[in-house]
């Protein structure tokens, strides 16, 4: 009896363990500070009816968005790692902090759109390319 219960203890233990070292994101945490760092694909978007459902200046948690505002939108697969509304986000390369303000289809992950207003050519200009972001 006595050894059964070690047993279940040890496979108890180990299961712990594994459970504990599965990294179930790839998002990089610095644990001195708190922060999580990931490579992402980041786009560009504007407050225009063609590139949103519904109310081009509002963002999917309600809020108005304005040209100059600094807000990115984020696929859901961020946000389940932590990119949730108003979470302050640094660009690598690009000045400020920007906020998540918005969320985009469910069909991309891996991927923020930088907000610009309603400047349709710095977005052309941006394109698509690999940034880190952290948070």
């Amino acid at each position: 009896m006595r050894f059964r219960r070690g047993k279940q203890l040890l496979l108890g233990l180990i299961g712990l363990l594994l459970i504990g070292s599965c990294n179930h994101d790839s998002a990089q945490r610095n644990h001195s500070t708190g922060s999580h760092s990931l490579e992402v694909t980041a786009s560009a978007y504007n407050s225009v009816r063609s590139q949103t459902q519904g109310n081009p200046s509002i963002g999917a948690w309600g809020d108005h968005l304005k040209p100059g505002m600094k807000v990115i939108a984020v696929s859901r697969d961020l946000i389940r790692m932590g990119l949730k509304h108003n979470t302050r986000v640094k660009i690598k390369g690009l000045p400020g902090t920007y906020l998540v303000k918005d969320k985009m289809n469910k069909r991309w992950s891996r991927k923020i759109d930088i907000y610009m207003g309603r400047d349709i050519k710095a977005a052309r200009q941006w394109g698509k390319r690999k940034v880190t972001i952290s948070w």
